[in-house]
C-alpha cells in the first residue's frame, strides 16, 4: 500500500495576492474555483513535484496566517533556487551550509515560511570517507 502526500494547505489572508505570489516564483495555478459566496479553492503544484498546496477562504484551517514554518521543497541546486528568488523580487536568505544539505529560506507574503534544500550527495560523502 502507497501514502502519498498530494495536498498541503497553506493558509493565507488575501488569495489573489497569495495566488499572484506563487505563480511568480514558478508555481503552476491548478485550479481557482469560486463555489460559493463563502468557499474558494485554489490549487498550485512547485514545478516538478507530486505534491500541491491549496490557499483559499472557507477551507477550515485552524492554522493562521503567517504561522506555517514546516514545508520543505527539495530542489536540484539551492544557488540557482536562490537566485530565481531573488531574480522575481523575493527576499530569500541562504545558502546555509549544513551537514544535511543547502538549504535556501523565504516568506509568503503573509510570512509563513518556506525552505528549499539542496540534498547531500552522498554517494561523494561516502567515497571520501
Amino acid at each position: 500500500m502507497e501514502w502519498k502526500i498530494e495536498l498541503i494547505f497553506v493558509p493565507v489572508t488575501d488569495v489573489d495576492r497569495a495566488k499572484e505570489f506563487y505563480v511568480r516564483i514558478g508555481f503552476v495555478a491548478d485550479h481557482d474555483q469560486q463555489v460559493d459566496d463563502d468557499l474558494r479553492f485554489v490549487q498550485l503544484t512547485p514545478p516538478g513535484s507530486a505534491c500541491s498546496i491549496a490557499i483559499g477562504t472557507g477551507l477550515g484551517s485552524k492554522v493562521e496566517p503567517g504561522t506555517l514554518d514546516v514545508i520543505q521543497i527539495v530542489v536540484a541546486d539551492a544557488d540557482e533556487a536562490l537566485a530565481h528568488l531573488r531574480s522575481v523580487g523575493v527576499e530569500a536568505e541562504g545558502v546555509d551550509e549544513l551537514a544535511w544539505g543547502r538549504f535556501v529560506t523565504f516568506r509568503d507574503p503573509d510570512g509563513n515560511s518556506w525552505a528549499l534544500q539542496e540534498l547531500p550527495d552522498y554517494a561523494a560523502q561516502s567515497a571520501h570517507a
